[in-house]
Formats: C-alpha cells, structure tokens, sequence
C-alpha cells in the first residue's frame, strides 16, 4: 500500500490485523504517537488522517492506504517549508508554542494527542469559543492537569484573548 505519513509518501506491505499506532511506532520508528490505553478511549494516539482526528490505536493500518497521516512529529511540517527527509521539522507548531507558553504541559504523554485534535478543530474552526475547545478534546483524556492550561494553549494559538 502507498500512504503518506508527515509528507514522506511510503510503499509499506499491509499486515494483516496491525493498527495505524503499531505501523507508526514500531514499523517507522515514530514514537510520539503513544499508546495509553489501547482501545480508543484516551485519545493519547491520536492522529490527523486526511485532516480528521483518528485513534490510531483502532485504525488499521490498511485503512490508512493511499490517505495522508500526520503525526506530532510531522505537525509543524504544516506551517513550516523546512521538512527533513524524517518528516519532522525543527521550528514549532504555533500550538505546540502556545501549550509551552501556557505551561499546558506536564506530564506531557497526553500532550500529542491533544495537539493532533486541536489542529483538526483549528482547521475546521480557527475562532472556537471555550465550549467548543472542551468538546473537540473531550475524547482526549489527561491525568495530570484540570485542562485549564491545555484549553488556554488552545484559544492562545486561535489568536482569542483569555478570559481571567
């Protein structure tokens, strides 16, 4: 099958029953797609799929033939023209720079997950309001923070003032 992951277009032969998750990390060596729970229910996983947010963990990897896969490691390739051949970049995603900013990070294994879903929400809505932010990362579960600071990091990058 022909996919493209991070801009890099690949000829990969489908395994039968192998999940995007274990195609990205153990066949191409892409580690910041985690794996939390393994049955699509935190979000830690997530990946851009022609643009849509997918648990990669319950996607399989044949699914994924002649789609474009984006990963963390390939998300400031969208704002930036400096993609090495490894299909990541070495300037920041203005979200990744707003949950740094925001101190949205903590643990940080949620982290890629989070800035997959508010790529694909920004993408379809570059204004959200705080209620629509909540819903597009509802299905992205952290342990560590109250979601306050992500969900800044979130309107910080649309570019919308916080509220006090």
């Amino acid at each position: 099958m022909e996919i493209i992951v991070n801009g890099n277009r690949l000829e990969l032969e489908a395994r039968p029953g192998e999940m995007l998750s274990d195609l990205l990390r153990e066949r191409l060596g892409l580690t910041g797609t985690k794996i939390g729970c393994n049955e699509a229910e935190c979000g830690a996983c997530t990946v851009l799929v022609n643009g849509e947010p997918v648990l990669s963990c319950n996607f399989p990897s044949a699914k994924a033939a002649g789609k474009q896969i984006i990963t963390i490691e390939g998300l400031a390739g969208l704002v930036s023209s400096e993609t090495p051949s490894s299909g990541t970049s070495r300037k920041l995603h203005p979200l990744q720079e707003a949950f740094i900013k925001h101190g949205a990070v903590q643990c940080g294994f949620c982290i890629p997950g989070m800035l997959m879903s508010s790529t694909a929400l920004l993408a379809a809505n570059p204004k959200p309001s705080e209620d629509e932010v909540r819903r597009a990362l509802s299905g992205n579960l952290c342990r560590c923070t109250g979601y306050r600071k992500i969900v800044e990091g979130v309107l910080a990058a649309s570019g919308q003032p916080l509220r006090a």
